[in-house]
C-alpha cells in the first residue's frame, strides 16, 4: 500500500494478527509493516501512520544514508558527531595552556579543547569524552534498573569492542562499548538492561527475552537503531 502525508510518500504492509494493538515495525532494509488486529479499519491504520510519520521519515532517512556509506570525518569546525542519539557540530578551541586536551558539551556543541589542533589530537580527546561519559551513563542507568534485579553487577567497565555493545559473564562483571555514549538514552538502558538480564540468565533462551520483554517491551526498536546507527557511530 501506499500513503502520501505532509509531500511525502511510503510504501507499507499491512498484517492483521491476533494481537490486541497496532504497531510499526521498519527492517533493515526500509521497509514499512504495519501490525494490526484483525478487523481494524483501514482509517486506523492510516492514523498510526500519520501519528508516527516523524519518526517513519527519520528512520527512512537513516536507511538511505546508511546505503550510501558512512561518510569521511571532518575533524575540523563544523564536523559532526554523535552524542546521545543527536548529531551535533564540534568546535575546535586551541589553548596552549592546557596539560591534556578535553570536550565539554555546551550550547549544543561539542566543544574540544586542544594543545595542538590535529586531526589524531582531536580524535583521542573525542574518544575519551565518549569513555568518561558512557561510564557516568551507564552507571546511572543501572542504578535505575537495579530494582528489577536481587543481583547486582560485580563490577562495571568501558572498553573498546568490535563486535558487542556489552557483555555480561559468570561472575556479573559488566562491559560496555564506548560508542553507547553516542547512542539515545533508551538505547542505552536497553543494553544496559539486556546486560543485567544476564545475571539471571546467561544465554539468550525464551526466559531470558520473557524478562528483558517484562522490564522493557519495545526493546525491539531500540535493537532496530543499533542495527541502522551502528556503522554511524564511529569517531
Amino acid at each position: 500500500m501506499i500513503h502520501t502525508y505532509f509531500g511525502k510518500t511510503i510504501r507499507f504492509e499491512i498484517k492483521y494478527k491476533n494481537r490486541s494493538s497496532m504497531g510499526i515495525t521498519i527492517d533493515s532494509y526500509g521497509n514499512v509493516e504495519v501490525q494490526a488486529p484483525k478487523g481494524t479499519p483501514d482509517e486506523k491504520v492510516i492514523q498510526l501512520l500519520e501519528k508516527n510519520w516523524d519518526r517513519i521519515q527519520q528512520k527512512l532517512k537513516e536507511m538511505k544514508e546508511r546505503l550510501q556509506g558512512p561518510q569521511e570525518k571532518v575533524y575540523d569546525h563544523g564536523g559532526k558527531f554523535l552524542y546521545l542519539g543527536n548529531t551535533f557540530p564540534i568546535q575546535i578551541i586551541q589553548d596552549s595552556t592546557i596539560t591534556q586536551d578535553y570536550v565539554k558539551f555546551e550550547e549544543d556543541k561539542l566543544h574540544i579543547y586542544v594543545k595542538y589542533p590535529e586531526d589524531e589530537k582531536i580524535k583521542h580527546a573525542l574518544k575519551r569524552f565518549y569513555y568518561q561519559q558512557c561510564k557516568a551513563i551507564v552507571e546511572k542507568s543501572i542504578s535505575s534498573y537495579q530494582s528489577y534485579f536481587k543481583t547486582k553487577p560485580r563490577s562495571i567497565r568501558i572498553t573498546d569492542s568490535q563486535t558487542t555493545w556489552g557483555t555480561c559473564d559468570s561472575r556479573h562483571q559488566l562491559t560496555f562499548n564506548w560508542r553507547l555514549a553516542m547512542a539515545p538514552q533508551s538505547v542505552i538502558d536497553y543494553v544496559v538492561v539486556h546486560e543485567m538480564c544476564h545475571m539471571v540468565h546467561l544465554n539468550h533462551d525464551r526466559s531470558f527475552w520473557r524478562l528483558v520483554g517484562k522490564i522493557m517491551p519495545d526493546y525491539k526498536e531500540k535493537e532496530n537503531w543499533l542495527a541502522l546507527s551502528n556503522w554511524k557511530m564511529t569517531v
